[in-house]
């Protein structure tokens, strides 16, 4: 076939660059790909390192998306260990960590990522960990197996996802959250009580509205946190789960655009293409400029996917534009959150139970009457329904929703 480049370099190796790559192929480009890796581990699964694998259900291995062998039979060209520093885009050319030089014809950017650190004196004491990638996971592991008291701060997924691993474990557990409720940035309140109410019941001690100011440490190692309001938790091991920051500063010295009001995440099209006709990007660094005027960054495996099969098409001059409704999810204890589509701006809820089944409902959200997101815990078929209905712009008001033993769209 006639191919649109004839060189492509895609940088990062997680679900969005191999997702870059392996659409190349499904898509008929013969040409050279080379896949470049920052981190020393050919392409893995994140979702399990918050979950099975803290818990040691989830081996390395199986966390693994695609070896090094099976790459290079379909002609992908991996490099591990070898992060970029630099994007000459005049001369169309990266320079890696090691010195090397790759020329391109075409650029994914699928950088990815990283944790947003704790603005805090003391932040880098021994006992103090984020978690982000494998190395993190492993690390983590090890020094929850000597642990007695651990704080986390942040209620957010991971942070919340980590908790429940840590209880699990039979230790001392305090979540920290600075809002007035859990996970408030993507659910309502209805969802935060249901997990708040959650981790209570496993032991664990929730304190909203608390802000860290300090970090008591000893001999380099911490043992404590104060908030704002002067209380203080005794912590051997400290988990910051303070969201993350799209890794785009290479990006940005380039003279790729960054939306400066969104994180400064590389700017793109639905179809994943930059400001610079020869480059794309996807994944967790980017941001989506909406009819509405607001930015969005999504950080999903869905996300991922989606974009990188975007890209690819965009790399040979294919409009593939990601439309579909953006959907979540989350493990905690036995309890299966998934979110179908964005709640922001919802004016009303409508919860739907499950008869005979206190631990599983949804909550609908609408907007001016029309559905805009659902929350589902532990109710797939709501969940799946959810997704038809909200990808197809199909009928359903809010008097539709409460009757549980109506289907919501007919086949489901």
């Amino acid at each position: 076939m006639s191919n649109a480049f004839g060189k492509i370099v895609i940088l990062g190796a997680g679900l969005a660059g191999l997702t870059v790559a392996e659409s190349l192929r499904a898509e008929g480009y013969d040409g050279a790909i080379t896949l470049v890796g920052a981190e020393a581990h050919a392409p893995y699964q994140r979702p399990p390192l918050s979950k099975g694998f803290l818990l040691g259900t989830t081996q390395a291995a199986q966390l693994v998306m695609r070896s090094p062998e099976l790459l290079a039979k379909k002609g992908i060209h991996l490099k591990v260990d070898a992060g970029a520093t630099v994007i000459d885009r005049a001369a169309r050319r990266v320079t890696l960590s090691s010195g090397e030089i790759l020329d391109y014809t075409g650029l994914a950017v699928c950088t990815g990522a990283r944790l947003r650190p704790l603005p805090l004196p003391g932040a880098g004491s021994q006992g103090i960990f984020g978690l982000r990638s494998l190395d993190d996971a492993r690390t983590l592991a090890t020094a929850l197996e000597t642990a007695h008291h651990v704080v986390v701060i942040g209620g957010g997924f991971i942070g919340l996802e980590v908790a429940a691993a840590a209880r699990k474990k039979s230790l001392d557990v305090t979540v920290l959250e600075a809002a007035p409720r859990l996970m408030s940035r993507v659910v309502a309140a209805q969802i935060s009580q249901f997990y708040h109410d959650l981790h209570t019941a496993h032991g664990t001690h929730i304190v909203c509205n608390a802000v860290v100011t300090e970090l008591v440490t000893q001999d380099g190692r911490i043992v404590a946190v104060r908030t704002q309001e002067g209380q203080e938790f005794a912590a051997d091991l400290l988990i910051v789960g303070i969201g993350v920051i799209p890794d785009t500063a290479m990006a940005a010295t380039a003279g790729i655009v960054c939306a400066a009001n969104a994180g400064n995440a590389i700017s793109v099209d639905a179809c994943s293409r930059t400001s610079d006709p020869a480059i794309v990007a996807a994944g967790d660094c980017t941001a989506r400029h909406m009819d509405d005027g607001t930015w969005r960054c999504l950080e999903s495996v869905q996300n991922a996917m989606e974009q990188g099969k975007s890209a690819a098409s965009a790399l040979l001059g294919r409009n593939r534009p990601f439309t579909a409704t953006p959907w979540f999810w989350s493990d905690q204890y036995n309890a299966k959150l998934q979110i179908a589509g964005l709640s922001g701006g919802f004016d009303q809820t409508v919860r739907r139970d499950t008869p005979g089944a206190a631990a599983s409902f949804s909550l609908f959200y609408f907007r001016n009457g029309s559905l805009i997101a659902v929350d589902s815990i532990n109710q797939p078929a709501d969940h799946t329904a959810a997704r038809r209905i909200l990808d197809n712009n199909l009928p359903l008001t809010p008097a539709q929703v409460t009757d549980a033993t109506l289907p919501l769209i007919s086949g489901c």
